[in-house]
């Protein structure tokens, strides 16, 4: 029998992978912290309504991609492909629409049955920072900052440029949307099947298009700048000079969309050529009207969304495990004191591991497979009279040191 391997577009996260994928999100939960934000954590799946009505029950996400079933019930429950409705879903269920804002983290894996590639998995990991009940621009500029933050604590922010975008308030969308049609339609022949669909449904979609074909269209089309309204305008002016003043660099991108009425003003990317051709790995935008979606009040909000795979493959080194220190004891008596002496250097924070078996010589030799920095040499001797022999694997030295004191002694 073959051995079981994991499902298509899955993976196992373990030893650097995991250091890598784990160093993301504490890096990330830290400097969120700093900014004000706490973490909450949802369901892995939810009523299916809370996804067709957050994503549109006409996009790729919801006809496509989403990991949907019925379960013994007959309730239509979704694996969640993102996290942004889920919180929204939470703050109404929770009753915290009465105590705005709220700021939050969130932390965890998505689902969207697409097709597998470098950095992207049919299960993969988000994580998201939500502002939710704030309208100023102030907002919008501080959740990029964080996001711009997390990035530059990573050490990845060099290999990444922030693009930003207005997509105005309803009327400018209204306006822009009718030229979208009016451009489009005069260039149906040049157009894709999926962007013809798109034309129908939901024609600022094919500004987003990776086909050739369409981007070649696309390059012409109108932009929405001609199309804002004053207040609009002043909003996207105060966002670039809010930006301006936390000192994070950016880039106009005319073409960054959002194809959803709740979605209005701010949108934005991180994009990097590092992992070969331009991907995102972090990109959001506020989001005015998806709470009142989930049957809250009109509610502002802007957050982002990042992928923790993308941004564990853009670290310049794997996080390193801190060195051991490793117990030795030799002979039957030794043995009950060196788990006396394990248990006391793990209690004050130190990593210690002792081999279960084996002479000196392979403990010893264990000690230094493992990358141990020190060896503690526990004899039946040294047991009785409270002492053991610390030595330092690195340069050989090794000196007598009673046991009460080798935790400060290796802290």
């Amino acid at each position: 029998m073959s051995a079981l391997q994991p499902v298509r577009g899955t993976r196992d996260l373990i030893g650097e992978e995991q250091r890598r994928h784990l160093h993301v999100i504490d890096t990330a939960r830290r400097i969120a912290a700093t900014y004000g934000y706490d973490e909450w954590t949802t369901p892995v799946f939810e009523d299916t309504r809370v996804f067709s009505r957050s994503l549109g029950d006409t996009s790729d996400v919801v006809m496509k991609e989403m990991y949907t079933f019925t379960d013994r019930s007959g309730d239509s429950l979704t694996l969640r492909p993102e996290a942004t409705a889920a919180i929204c879903r939470a703050l109404v269920s929770n009753g915290l629409t009465q105590s705005l804002p709220q700021k939050v983290f969130y932390a965890g894996p998505m689902f969207r049955h697409e097709r597998p590639q470098k950095g992207r998995y049919r299960q993969f990991h988000q994580i998201d920072l939500e502002l939710i009940g704030s309208s100023e621009p102030l907002a919008d500029a501080e959740v990029i900052a964080c996001g711009w933050d997390i990035l530059q604590a990573l050490g990845v922010a060099g290999a990444t440029v922030l693009e930003v975008n207005t997509l105005g308030d309803r009327p400018s969308r209204d306006a822009y949307r009718a030229a979208l049609v009016d451009y489009f339609t005069a260039h149906r022949a040049r157009l894709s099947a999926d962007s013809l669909e798109r034309l129908e449904r939901n024609p600022m979609r094919i500004l987003d298009s990776k086909e050739e074909q369409d981007r070649r269209v696309v390059a012409d089309a109108p932009t929405i700048g001609a199309f804002l309204t004053p207040d609009a305008a002043a909003f996207y002016a105060a966002l670039k000079t809010q930006l301006g003043r936390f000192g994070v660099p950016f880039r106009e991108n005319p073409r960054i969309v959002r194809g959803l009425d709740y979605y209005g003003h701010t949108a934005f990317e991180f994009v990097t050529e590092a992992l070969g051709a331009q991907g995102t790995v972090m990109g959001g935008g506020r989001y005015d009207g998806l709470v009142e979606e989930m049957g809250g009040p009109p509610t502002p909000a802007v957050g982002w969304a990042a992928g923790v795979e993308r941004l564990a493959m853009l670290l310049a080194e794997t996080p390193s495990l801190p060195a051991p220190v490793a117990v030795v004891p030799v002979g039957e008596a030794a043995e009950a004191r060196a788990v006396e002496i394990l248990q006391a250097l793990r209690h004050a924070g130190i990593r210690a591991e002792m081999a279960f078996r084996g002479t000196l010589k392979r403990r010893l030799e264990r000690a230094n497979r493992l990358g141990a920095r020190a060896a503690i040499i526990l004899g039946e001797a040294e047991a009785a009279s409270g002492v053991a022999q610390l030595k330092d694997l690195a340069t050989g030295n090794q000196v007598e040191v009673a046991v009460a004191e080798l935790p400060a002694r290796l802290a």
